[in-house]
């Protein structure tokens, strides 16, 4: 592996977008006068996360020729992404999506992609070189909703795994896009175990299982020979202890955490043998996308590992 000796390659494959997050906190869609435009996709926030925090980075997928797309693309530059996996599409508009936290916490989506450019990659504009470069291939679920995206990330998954590369899963169920929870649920599991690593939440394992997320024998249920590390992540609960801060948004705090951990999985792989250093990783983790909490938007929110450290080191005192 090419990039392996100083700062191994973490390539994250799927969707860029643009996320609108009313400017008020609290409110309906439907409520809000206006929207402050932020860079989102979960497998972008991801792709950024890690290099905030040092590591190094490449993102594969495709955006809109327009203003949107050009723009997506020059913030993976800002935050020193390798974007040389990104294709424009001329045909289609870049994806949009509205997200709100509503009062009761609940976070509401409206999505626009009739087709968007994300959902139109094509396998044979993969860049396989630069895959085949990485420790680690990232990706999520949406990009297998539908064709010609699905094809092109079961070709890029079947590279990586060919070229020994771990692989990491976070499905990140988005339900408005699916065509059915049951399409959503059949689609989301039937990559399940191809991963090395996944991340799910309570709420997600909830779905994905139909059963209570706190039961551990529910948990375990997702858990499959080969499967090196399953991670739930379950809010203030969770039983690697979290950070007390004044949340504004929770979007990508999920994306921050993975891009912790997968930085700490790059640099070094026993941790999946090694509890003592998993717990370690799993509370930098965890104090990363607390961070991403006490600010609008996911990329703009991302912290930096001293920021992280010096939340990590109050929260002894």
């Amino acid at each position: 592996m090419t990039n392996s000796s100083t700062n191994p390659l973490i390539v994250s494959f799927g969707e860029m977008l643009i996320d609108f997050v009313p400017d008020v906190a609290g409110v309906s869609l439907a409520e809000s006068q206006g929207f402050v435009k932020a860079p989102g996709g979960a497998p972008a926030n991801v792709a950024c996360a890690i290099t905030k925090l040092g590591g190094a980075s490449a993102f594969i997928g495709k955006v809109g020729d327009d203003e949107f797309g050009r723009m997506l693309v020059d913030i993976l530059k800002k935050n020193g992404v390798n974007g040389d996996g990104v294709c424009f599409d001329a045909d289609a508009r870049t994806a949009l999506a509205f997200v709100t936290l509503k009062k009761n916490g609940e976070r509401e989506f409206m999505f626009y992609r009739n087709p968007s450019a994300d959902m139109l990659l094509k396998e044979s504009e993969l860049n396989m070189g630069l895959i085949k470069q990485a420790k680690i291939f990232h990706y999520g679920s949406i990009s297998l909703i539908s064709e010609p995206c699905r094809s092109a990330h079961m070709a890029a998954m079947k590279a990586a795994k060919e070229a020994k590369i771990l692989l990491s899963y976070d499905p990140n169920v988005r339900l408005p896009l699916w065509p059915s929870p049951e399409a959503a649920r059949e689609g989301i599991k039937s990559i399940w175990k191809e991963a090395d690593f996944i991340k799910v939440s309570d709420d997600e394992v909830a779905f994905l299982t139909q059963g209570d997320s706190d039961n551990e024998e529910v948990v375990l249920s997702l858990w499959f020979e080969g499967l090196k590390l399953l991670i739930v992540t379950d809010g203030e609960k969770g039983k690697v202890s979290g950070f007390s801060v004044k949340t504004v948004d929770t979007t990508g705090a999920g994306d921050a955490f993975v891009g912790a951990l997968l930085c700490a999985v790059a640099k070094d792989d026993s941790i999946f043998q090694d509890e003592g250093k998993l717990k370690e990783a799993l509370k930098f983790a965890n104090a990363c996308g607390a961070i991403c909490t006490t600010q609008k938007g996911a990329i703009p929110a991302l912290p930096d590992t001293s920021t992280a450290l010096k939340l990590i080191s109050s929260s002894k005192a």
